[in-house]
């Protein structure tokens, strides 16, 4: 493999780096709120900043690319040699509100430093992830002598990723010729710490649904008919405690035929974080663990699927009593889920499932919010992933554990719709305050985001070489 000194790639870094902290400070200032509409010319503004930025670095085509929302922008370097793979790198340029605002220490659109950290709205999520790649690139041209990436580059950055991403795939389905690629880097997500510095190799899918349970016409007297007629909130709330036997797992018939299981391998590598559950359960302001017998719990919540009752409503509230059998109660349900289970799918288990438990005397309706997320993963010995994992430990001189998301995003969407492998090159810490107040990042965590993806794109022109 071709190898450049490592040392002249972070001598070059570090000479660029007070002019790239510059102009990041300068798009963290543009608050590009999609979710507020009065800051939506400012999301506009945000993307023709990145679009100016990207062809001073060199991309000899780039285009703010319309969506029936906010501006998506797109970049491409062609590598000049016919048999080099290609790989499109996805990232953000919106971010989300900053409320409430009186907890900032600073203004959260006036980028301040304070040590190696850079405070403001973006820093981490996800203009400074976005941003670390122009540096990488050019590292990349200086220190090879080449005029071009070693593989034909692409970027894509949405404006609505902290909005749910609702014309995302729209806009990767009409542009699937201009994004095809052999793999797609994403820059949004973190590492486990400074220390232990990682890599993400899956997210979880999730789809959702709404439960309506119908008894009688209107609330009616509980002396008068209690405990002769079904009663909404008691049957569905008897249907609700079915979801789980007493080892934790989902009683859906079905649920579980498609999940691909972990690894002996996996489980080892997960097993080798340090992994503080006291601390865990502290943060997650709970007072035990739970979940699915025999696994762990970042096992539980990074790579087995789940069903949650995410709320239950029905019936009199307020205060003081009102003896009454209601007319309808209802609950919201989710479900997160693995490779490679199908949204879809697991749609008609549930519904089937419900079917033969809802009691005569009810009738129900069951309303999913959407075809759901898939879920995606990489496995450890895919060529992309192990190049990934050389870039990184280059940078860190360290080994490279892994890690899972136990949330979504579109990253399946990528994955699916460009069909092509999804790896994770991500700098951020679990402490940097995504969507909080002082939201911040490790500058020199950035720079080593830099330093890995120069190293990246030589090494993904090896390994994927057509």
């Amino acid at each position: 493999m071709t190898t450049t000194p490592d040392s002249v790639v972070r001598a070059y870094i570090a000479e660029h780096s007070p002019q790239f902290f510059a102009d990041l400070k300068e798009w963290l200032r543009i608050p590009s709120i999609s979710g507020q509409p009065e800051r939506h010319p400012d999301v506009r503004r945000s993307a023709e900043w990145l679009a100016a930025k990207l062809r001073e670095t060199g991309f000899p085509t780039v285009e703010v690319w319309e969506t029936a929302g906010l501006p998506a922008v797109f970049a491409e370097w062609p590598s000049g040699d016919p048999n080099a793979p290609t790989v499109v790198v996805y990232g953000h340029h919106d971010v989300q509100p900053v409320d409430p605002v009186e907890l900032w220490e600073s203004d959260p659109f006036e980028p301040v430093e304070r040590g190696e950290r850079l405070v403001g709205r973006g820093a981490a999520d996800d203009k400074g992830q976005v941003f670390f790649h122009t540096l990488g690139v050019r590292a990349h041209l200086a220190v090879t002598g080449r005029t071009a990436p070693a593989v034909n580059l692409k970027l894509i950055v949405e404006g609505e990723e902290e909005s749910g991403s609702p014309h995302f795939a729209d806009l990767l389905r009409r542009h699937k010729d201009r994004l095809a690629c052999d793999v797609v880097v994403v820059s949004d997500t973190g590492m486990w710490s400074k220390d232990t510095p990682t890599t993400t190799t899956a997210m979880r899918g999730l789809t959702d649904c709404q439960i309506d349970f119908y008894g009688p016409e209107n609330d009616i007297h509980s002396g008068s008919f209690g405990g002769a007629v079904p009663n909404p909130a008691t049957e569905l709330c008897r249907v609700l405690a079915q979801l789980h036997d007493e080892h934790g797992r989902v009683t859906i018939p079905g649920f579980y035929d498609d999940v691909v299981e972990l690894t002996e391998r996996e489980r080892e590598l997960i097993a080798r974080l340090p992994f503080d559950e006291k601390a865990w359960l502290a943060n997650a302001k709970s007072r035990a663990p739970w979940g699915e017998a025999g696994f762990s719990t970042l096992e539980r919540v990074w790579a087995r699927p789940t069903a949650e009752v995410n709320g239950v409503w029905g019936g009199y509230t307020g205060p003081g009593h009102k003896t009454i059998i209601p007319a309808e109660a209802h609950a919201k349900v989710s479900f997160r889920l693995v490779a490679d289970q199908d949204p879809a799918k697991i749609q008609e288990l549930f519904t089937a499932w419900l079917s033969d438990r809802v009691p005569d005397g009810i009738e129900y309706r069951v309303e999913f919010f959407g075809p759901g997320v898939r879920p995606c993963l990489t496995p450890l010995d895919h060529p992309a992933l192990q190049a990934l994992t050389r870039a990184l430990e280059r940078a860190f001189e360290k080994e490279i554990l892994y890690t899972r998301e136990g949330g979504s995003g579109p990253e399946a969407d990528l994955q699916d719709i460009l069909e092509a492998p999804v790896v994770f090159l991500g700098m951020s810490l679990p402490d940097d305050g995504w969507h909080a107040p002082n939201e911040k990042v490790e500058m020199p965590l950035l720079l080593k985001g830099a330093e890995a993806a120069a190293y990246l794109w030589q090494d993904l022109a090896e390994s994927l070489r057509k």
